[in-house]
């Protein structure tokens, strides 16, 4: 089994959408019509998808930390500059890992709250 998709309640549907795709490259996608507020989908890989739901009045969970709900992606190492430059002129706020592993990381929290860990692609696991 795999991840179909996750579902992200968001202030800003088309914000979100942008830094997404503008910061991660996840490819906007059509979305059924059935839906009676504003939403967005993006491809992460295929068959993977990111829903946007606009939520007014959202705000994240007091959980949203690394020893609590983040969503973990994987990236080239050699991409970490440019990807944190790009996340943080689209308003991302870089955040620090609170405990060391044996591969790289950092962490990033998107303009609705939600965190975010990119780990190196090419990484040995945790003992």
């Amino acid at each position: 089994m795999t991840i179909a998709h996750i579902t992200l309640a968001t202030r800003n549907v088309a914000r979100s959408r942008d830094f997404f795709a503008d910061t991660l490259g996840w490819r906007p996608i059509e979305r059924p019509g059935n839906i009676g507020q504003p939403a967005a989908w993006l491809e992460i890989a295929p068959g993977q998808e990111l829903h946007l739901i606009e939520v007014p009045g959202f705000q994240p969970s007091p959980f949203e930390k690394e020893y609590g709900r983040h969503v973990a992606i994987e990236c080239d190492v050699r991409e970490f500059d440019s990807l944190k430059s790009r996340l943080t002129a689209h308003g991302a706020e870089m955040i620090a890992p609170v405990r060391p592993t044996p591969f790289e990381r950092f962490f990033f929290r998107d303009p609705n709250g939600y965190l975010f860990e990119v780990v190196a692609a090419q990484r040995e696991g945790e003992t």
